[in-house]
């Protein structure tokens, strides 16, 4: 497909909507995993979702699971070139967490882990992470191709690259489109599909802190 004789817009509406059909199947997958649940109910029983994994903080320091024991995290696996969706699903982090009172939102640990660690250096991601309308907090995570795969499989993350077009001038990522609810010692506690509102995503982070005795 030629895409010089394309509309400026459709190719991020297309990558959109691939997003979505990706995350929603990713979900699926999931939950096929674990048993069959409504998106963002929390589940009881051990789910195969999460695990351990060594990447690098955009501070340059090197982190593992370990390092965010005892807090729990929110996690968004995205890239720092992604046109749409990955900063409208990290917006709908922030307004979720701001939707809790602010010592209920400190808690929490929110996460971008890259799916493009050709492009997204420690040093990007550090000025990616402080875009205003993202999480307060936000620490970014990349690493090597292996170790961001091998972060990936644990979260049965789908993403592929996308080959630019001549016309174009950046490639892309698709990928499924998560926020992953993992609890103080690193365990899988619910997801968030793209597009959940911030309001039922802010309802389950209480509904968690109520239940794990916060």
């Amino acid at each position: 497909m030629n895409w010089s004789n394309r509309p400026a817009w459709l190719f991020p509406v297309i990558a959109s909507i691939a997003c979505v059909i990706i995350a929603v199947a990713a979900f699926l997958y999931a939950g096929g995993q674990r048993g069959t649940a409504a998106p963002g109910v929390r589940e009881s029983g051990q789910a195969l979702i999460g695990g351990p994994f060594e990447l690098v903080a955009h501070t340059g320091e090197t982190v593992t699971e370990a390092d965010f024991e005892g807090r729990p995290m929110l996690i968004y696996f995205g890239f720092t070139y992604c046109p749409d969706v990955c900063p409208m699903s990290l917006q709908v982090m922030a307004q979720a967490l701001n939707e809790l009172p602010a010592d209920q939102r400190a808690e929490f640990q929110p996460l971008l882990i890259s799916l493009d660690p050709e492009r997204d250096t420690p040093e990007a991601l550090a000025a990616y992470v402080e875009t205003p309308v993202f999480p307060e907090g936000l620490l970014g995570l990349t690493g090597s191709p292996e170790q961001i795969a091998a972060a990936a499989r644990a979260y049965r993350v789908y993403y592929a690259r996308a080959e630019a077009d001549a016309s174009m001038a950046e490639y892309l990522i698709d990928h499924s489109s998560l926020i992953y609810l993992m609890d103080r010692q690193g365990r899988f506690v619910e997801v968030f599909p793209h597009a959940t509102a911030p309001e039922r995503i802010a309802q389950s982070l209480q509904r968690f802190l109520q239940e794990d005795g916060a």
